[in-house]
């Protein structure tokens, strides 16, 4: 029974992250916008203790969320043949600017801490 708690409170806020989206036209997608719902809802004890086995379930079982995603890519294997060493240059690119930007913003935070405290 804790179980399905845990699946009802993840659909519900996934389900509000919908209807927010697109009900005030945010500009991020529902499940993000769900998952932040999600976060503040989780300092409540009545969410977190049903959410948890159900998280811990899905952690225990990431592997398998994979599968479709692996079913995609052998489905357009002749755009990836095609495009793959373009991707694989963005993704790589893309990934360091975000680890720059990231530690870029955690040297103006920490530099701001240490002004503050």
């Amino acid at each position: 029974m804790q179980a399905l708690r845990g699946i009802t409170w993840l659909l519900l806020m996934q389900s509000m992250g919908e209807v927010l989206s697109r009900a005030l036209h945010l500009p991020l997608p529902g499940p993000v916008v769900g998952l932040l719902l999600l976060l503040v809802a989780l300092r409540f004890p009545l969410v977190s203790e049903s959410v948890q086995p159900v998280a811990e379930f899905l952690l225990q079982h990431l592997s398998l969320l994979f599968v479709p995603v692996g079913v995609g890519v052998m489905t357009h294997v002749a755009i990836l043949s095609q495009y793959g060493v373009r991707i694989a240059i963005v993704i790589v690119l893309s990934t360091w600017i975000s680890l720059g930007v990231s530690a870029l913003v955690l040297r103006a935070l920490m530099r701001r801490e240490e002004a503050h405290g």
